[in-house]
């Protein structure tokens, strides 16, 4: 029930101690200060990492062959391991079961593009129509490749944003005609990729166009497939390890490569990876509270203090309400609703100007890093919740020992 005399005294004990008073609200308001910020950055860290995992599907398994660099069973190093359309196909068979999205793709770094005049290199794939799946693409304008096209050797492109505004200005591009290394393609697709400028700075044909143009055979550059996800994320890291590490392992046998030579395969598995920066980012969350939370302490610790000399000037006060009939539940109450009551003003305020500050400089902090640092209404509500345990453990002390006041021995205090 709100009493108008308890909140008097309660601005009263506030006013005779004024500078104690200060100071532990001052301690409190940067504890909850802190911690805010402390989150915020947390989840921007974690918006950061995350939109680095956008780039491609989170699931994916890329690989990729070079030369080798030690002597094995008799054979020299330096030898180029190549990759070819059977490797693809066997994998294809062999793991059909785990396997979501696959393709192999030949790529050309410098690959010229020339529009009506304007000229421009970029990176040439050649790949599936599963490449966009993988690639995490999304169409603008058109459609991507399909399987007619690899099956006729079909002359048509998908290019990214960048090259369309780079090449083709305002006019739509769809059903034009643009010269890949001196022979004309059609574009049937605009493709966006949350990758930006640089993912959309590639143009994408049909592999058995692109093998057949740049005389390329069997060839392919590398492979890449996305894992079928279970709904445990720990079930699908597993058997996604699990098959990054057969795909390694065939390579080594079928090309005969040292188990240690580290140069020669290369297996990338953004799953596994995800993992060990979501783990990474959970740690530095926890110890973001930690601190936060230990600042917040050390300002109940000052609440508490201030409520001990409270409690000790008020021993006489006190000691004549017992006499009267005050229940200790009454002096409990009273002491803990001073203590609560400082605070949760002190941090409510510091709850405030800490996500006014986030949402200030927001929209300033955006990197590959950190994007965004917000506290959502979640961490809002965990932080008053903290805020009120923290009230009622820094006038626990105090409220105990003013109830355990015998009324006697407090009326012959001076």
């Amino acid at each position: 029930m709100f009493s108008l005399e308890s909140w008097q005294e309660i601005f009263e004990t506030m006013l005779k101690n004024k500078l104690q008073t200060f100071l532990t609200m001052v301690s409190v308001f940067f504890g909850i200060f802190i911690l805010v910020i402390l989150v915020g950055f947390s989840s921007g860290i974690e918006k950061g990492v995350k939109s680095q995992f956008e780039e491609d599907a989170t699931n994916r398994i890329a690989i990729r062959t070079r030369r080798t660099t030690k002597e094995y069973k008799g054979l020299n190093p330096g030898r180029l391991i190549q990759l070819r359309n059977n490797d693809f196909d066997e994998f294809n068979e062999k793991y059909t079961d785990n396997l979501e999205y696959k393709t192999s793709i030949y790529s050309v770094w410098r690959g010229q593009l020339l529009y009506n005049g304007e000229v421009g290199n970029y990176r040439v794939e050649g790949a599936y129509p599963d490449q966009q799946f993988i690639e995490n693409q999304r169409m603008v304008s058109g459609r991507f490749l399909n399987n007619n096209d690899i099956n006729q050797l079909e002359k048509v492109a998908v290019i990214g944003n960048q090259i369309k505004q780079d090449l083709f200005k305002k006019i739509n591009p769809i059903g034009e005609y643009v010269q890949i290394s001196g022979i004309n393609f059609k574009v049937v697709g605009v493709y966006a990729d949350p990758g930006g400028k640089r993912e959309e700075s590639r143009v994408f044909i049909p592999l058995t166009t692109a093998q057949q143009i740049f005389n390329a055979g069997d060839k392919v550059r590398s492979l890449a497939y996305t894992v079928k996800m279970s709904d445990n994320f720990d079930e699908a890291v597993a058997l996604s390890m699990a098959l990054s590490e057969s795909f390694e392992n065939d390579i080594r046998t079928k090309h005969t490569i040292s188990p240690d030579d580290r140069s020669a395969v290369r297996v990338e598995n953004t799953l596994e990876e995800a993992k060990r920066i979501y783990t990474l980012i959970a740690t530095i969350s926890y110890v973001f509270w930690f601190v936060g939370i230990g600042t917040i302490i050390a300002g109940v610790v000052g609440v508490s203090n201030i409520m001990l000399i409270v409690v000790k000037e008020r021993t006489k006060e006190i000691g004549i309400r017992k006499a009267l009939g005050a229940l200790p539940s009454s002096i409990i109450g009273m002491i803990l609703q001073e203590a609560i009551f400082i605070t949760s003003f002190a941090g409510f305020l510091g709850l405030f100007a800490g996500v006014g500050l986030l949402e200030l400089i927001s929209p300033m902090v955006d990197n590959d890093f950190i994007k965004s640092p917000q506290v959502d209404f979640k961490t809002a509500i965990i932080t008053v919740t903290i805020l009120i345990i923290a009230g009622v453990f820094a006038g626990f002390v105090p409220a105990r020992r003013a109830a355990h006041i015998r009324p006697i021995e407090a009326l012959r205090v001076e």
